[in-house]
Formats: structure tokens, C-alpha cells, sequence
């Protein structure tokens, strides 16, 4: 059996029956079972996570009998016809074969049906019908895109459909892998040219003078990183960080900062100077912070756990910036974790705002007169966005928007994100 199908079919039952993340399955299944080839596995997990409801109605054109398939079926399906479908690299007959053994040992008795709906797809691939666009647009979207329908209604119901057409493409595409040099211990010049010669390929962004787009394999891997020279962050969360544009010596709050990565790109830009409080719910997550603060060399953050939506009483008054980057529904990240795009259920979605709500009007207690006050998220809904900034700022008339941002899916290199940068006036 090959070894690289197993994991990938591990990881995706990870994820599929325990909620797995599925950048943490993929690293820990990798690190079980050790894959001959953990690209192909990558591809293969991503491939099936993206065009997964995609798969699924294929699978069902396909069956002379329309039932209730197993989980292990059902992954095995999706497995077979996204290696038939997308990988070119993969002859149709290794893609067959190399399921049905796999479905001996994961579902037994299953085999010849799974081979017989992945040959079937060679024969009757021309006769798939799909969802009438003009009758059923959300149908039509959700089962060409592969993505649940609240999300899809959303999107229409806000940003019409070409917007929503464009960012569901989008969320198909394989992000660019992005880094941030690490000012603390080099340059983006030194950076760029050690990681070159390491066989890297390296090109600069336009927006964060410390970010650059990275190709090649094993990055992670490297003396670089290691050494603590960079770390791996999208576009848009720098560009976070650059709205809060924190100053050597203050004091600056990240109330929502595990796993950490906007707290130390800020830590950076203030060289070790002054002092960040990094807050999160979770303790165990605050331990992979103070992990990579470690690795960078970063001394100026002190994390501690906390309830964000409370008040902590002796941090009144006292930040001269804060970053609010809250917890929310993800939809801009979904190219990263595709999982999102099946997994958040519309009734959570909807408790969101409330949430948000209580952790900005805890938070905008800790900045000073004339500070900042940031509120990020990574998603692409105005409800989670500009509703929960501007419901704030109708109640706090002594704060006043700097900049707005809402960075949309195909619109640009990064993730969807929203950015409100707001200042604490003075008093008169």
C-alpha cells in the first residue's frame, strides 16, 4: 500500500470525523507515519479539502443508486476523483488501482464499488449535470466552487455575484507562501540573500518592506529559520501590523495574540523596546507564542490568559496602542484552510458579532488618550467587519477611523482581512 495515500487518508478522516485543523493533521500525521513524499501528500489533502463538495456531486451523478455513504467512502471518492480530475502527474489507472487498495483495508467490502464509480468517471465524465445557473445560482456556485451554500448566500446578499464569483475562484487557488524577516537579527537584504543561496527563490512585497513571497521546499527546514531569521505570515496579517504601527518604547496590548504571530512582528518593529502584553483565552496557546518568541530572540512581550470580553481593571488607561484581531468565522482564509468552507455552521457564524462587540468595548478601557486602537479580523463579512466597527463608533463618539480596509479573496496577494484603525482623542 502506498504510504503517501495512507497518511493523506488519515489526515483527511482527522479531519472529516474529529474537527482536525488541517495544517496541524497534515504536521502530525506527517510526523507518524514519515510519507516518502510529503508534497504529493500536501497536494493531495488540499486538492480534496478545496474541491471537496465538488467531488462529492460527481461521485453522486455517478451512482446508478443514490444512498447514505460511509465517511471512509466518502474520502476514498474524493481521493480517487481528485487524482483522476487534477493531477496530471498521477496515470488514471495508478489513481484507480491505488484507491481500491486502499479501500480493502479501509473499508472492506466497499472495494468494488469504489472502483466502479472511479471508472465510471472515465466513461461518463461528458454527461455531468450541473445546477441551472439561472434557476439556482446559490446551487450552482456552491457545488461549482465547493463550498457550503450560507456561505454562498452571504456573499450574494452582500457583495453581489460577479464579487462573490471572483472570490470563490479565488479561494481555490494555492496561496503564495509568504515570510517576514526578522529585524531583530537581519536585514531583508542579508535574508533574501542567504535563503537564495540556499536554493530559494525569494520576491520582495510591495506593501511590507519586511515581507517577501518564498518558493521552495523544506523552508521551515532551514538553518534560517531555525536560527530565528524569519517566520511564515500572510501578507494581510502584516499588513495588521502595520496599521497598530507600534513605536520603540510603548506599551502596546494584543488581547487576542496566540498563536502570536501579529504580536511578534510587532515586538520586531519596536526592537525589543518597550513592552507588549499578549492575552488569549487559551493558555496551551500562549505556549507556542512564548515558543517562537524564544526562537526569534523576542524579549519585550509578557503573556498571560485571559477572558477578553472582561475588563482587566489595572490595564485602563495604560496602552498606547491596542490590537483587537478577533476571533470570527475565517471566510478570508479558507485558500489556507478549506476545511472552513464545510465546517462553520451558519447559527455560530451569527454569534460572532456579539462577541466581537464585547471584546472591542473591553479593550478600548486600556488606550491612553490619543492612542490606538486597531480592530482586525480575517474574514470577508460585514457583519463580523464594518457593522461590529461602526456600531462601536456610534457608542464611542471619543473614537475617531484613521483608515478602514477590507481586503477581499482575488483581489490581491494576501488573505481577506479587515482592518479599522481608530484613535483615541484628546481630551479638550
Amino acid at each position: 500500500m502506498d504510504i503517501n495515500r495512507k497518511t493523506a487518508y488519515y489526515i483527511l478522516e482527522d479531519i472529516e470525523k474529529d474537527g482536525a485543523y488541517s495544517n496541524l493533521a497534515i504536521n502530525n500525521r506527517e510526523r507518524q507515519m514519515k510519507p516518502s513524499s510529503p508534497a504529493f501528500v500536501r497536494e493531495l489533502v488540499y486538492g480534496v479539502l478545496r474541491y471537496q463538495m465538488r467531488l462529492d456531486y460527481i461521485a453522486s451523478q455517478l451512482m446508478e443508486r443514490k444512498g447514505r455513504l460511509k465517511r471512509s467512502d466518502k474520502i476514498l471518492l474524493r481521493m480517487g476523483l481528485y487524482q483522476l480530475i487534477y493531477m496530471d502527474s498521477v496515470p488514471d489507472y495508478a489513481a484507480v488501482s491505488e484507491t481500491v487498495r486502499l479501500a480493502k483495508v479501509f473499508c472492506r467490502g466497499r472495494d468494488s464499488f469504489i472502483n466502479g464509480i472511479l471508472r465510471a468517471y472515465g466513461r461518463r465524465k461528458d454527461e455531468i449535470v450541473w445546477p441551472d445557473r439561472r434557476k439556482d445560482p446559490v446551487d450552482f456556485l456552491s457545488s461549482g466552487y465547493s463550498c457550503d451554500p450560507w456561505i454562498v448566500r452571504l456573499w450574494l446578499s452582500q457583495y453581489g455575484e460577479e464579487r462573490t464569483e471572483e472570490m470563490l475562484a479565488a479561494a481555490n487557488d494555492t496561496p503564495r507562501l509568504c515570510i517576514r524577516v526578522n529585524r531583530l537579527k537581519a536585514t531583508p537584504e542579508q535574508l533574501r540573500e542567504r535563503l537564495e543561496r540556499e536554493g530559494f527563490a525569494l520576491s520582495p512585497m510591495e506593501t511590507v518592506e519586511e515581507g517577501f513571497f518564498a518558493a521552495g521546499s523544506g523552508l521551515v527546514a532551514s538553518a534560517a529559520y531555525e536560527e530565528g531569521w524569519f517566520s511564515i505570515q500572510d501578507e494581510s496579517s502584516m499588513r495588521a501590523v502595520l496599521a497598530v504601527d507600534p513605536q520603540p518604547g510603548e506599551t502596546v496590548i494584543d488581547v487576542c495574540a496566540a498563536p502570536g504571530g501579529k504580536t511578534l512582528f510587532m515586538a520586531e518593529r519596536m526592537e525589543n523596546r518597550g513592552t507588549i502584553l499578549a492575552g488569549d483565552l487559551y493558555p496551551a496557546r500562549l505556549t507556542l507564542l512564548e515558543e517562537q518568541a524564544k526562537r526569534l530572540g523576542v524579549t519585550a512581550v509578557r503573556s498571560r490568559a485571559w477572558d477578553a470580553s472582561r475588563v482587566q481593571e489595572e490595564l485602563v488607561d495604560r496602552a498606547d496602542r491596542v490590537l483587537v484581531d478577533a476571533p470570527c468565522s475565517g471566510l478570508g482564509v479558507i485558500r489556507r484552510k478549506p476545511e472552513i468552507k464545510y465546517r462553520e455552521e451558519e447559527t455560530s457564524r451569527q454569534r460572532l458579532p456579539q462577541i466581537q462587540r464585547e471584546i472591542l468595548e473591553a479593550s478600548c478601557r486600556y488606550v491612553k488618550a490619543g492612542g490606538v486602537l486597531v480592530y482586525s479580523t480575517c474574514t470577508i463579512n460585514e457583519e463580523e467587519n464594518s457593522q461590529v466597527a461602526g456600531a462601536f463608533l456610534q457608542k464611542h463618539p471619543e473614537f475617531e477611523v484613521v483608515e478602514e480596509q477590507q481586503m477581499y479573496l482575488g483581489r490581491q496577494e494576501g488573505d481577506g482581512f479587515y482592518i479599522c484603525k481608530m484613535k483615541r482623542k484628546q481630551p479638550c
